[in-house]
């Protein structure tokens, strides 16, 4: 497993949401994050979520 950081900015730069979670691929880890910014209602808001050696695999400005 590996370690995902998802991240959630409002206009200001304010963090809204900054969490990680486990999963077993990137492609997992994005169906995961984009679940999340979905129940949250974030889904809109700037976002990113990131491995946990900074490759970026999911992004909304």
């Amino acid at each position: 497993m590996k370690t995902y950081t998802l991240t959630v900015f409002d206009k200001s730069g304010e963090k809204l949401l900054d969490e990680t979670f486990e999963a077993t691929n990137n492609e997992e880890a994005k169906e995961i994050g984009q679940a999340r910014l979905n129940d949250e209602g974030y889904s809109e808001h700037t976002h990113r979520c990131v491995t946990q050696d900074a490759k970026l695999i999911l992004f909304h400005r």
